[in-house]
């Protein structure tokens, strides 16, 4: 199996960290304040240099006032939206 950050999923889902945070208005160094955490946090994570875990991607969606579900449910539609995965079966 190929490791995650090589993978399509994950620049799909940084893609959407990014435009949830920009759709909140926030900019990096806001939502890394929120978070009690330096600018170069969100930069970081937004790169892809840095990797959150369930609850710190938790965190992060309170501090964008949304929750994890709708999160969630927003990076699968934009999975299924991707072309590169119109033609896999679905899970």
């Amino acid at each position: 199996m190929t490791k995650a950050i090589y993978r399509r999923e994950h620049v799909i889902f940084l893609q959407e960290l990014k435009r949830m945070r920009v759709e909140s208005g926030m900019t990096q160094a806001q939502c890394s304040a929120a978070l009690g955490r330096p600018q170069s946090f969100m930069s970081d994570v937004e790169r892809g240099i840095r990797r959150l875990d369930t609850v710190q991607l938790r965190d992060l969606c309170i501090a964008l006032k949304t929750n994890l579900i709708s999160f969630v449910i927003t990076y699968e539609q934009a999975l299924k939206n991707d072309e590169t995965f119109k033609s896999k079966p679905e899970i």
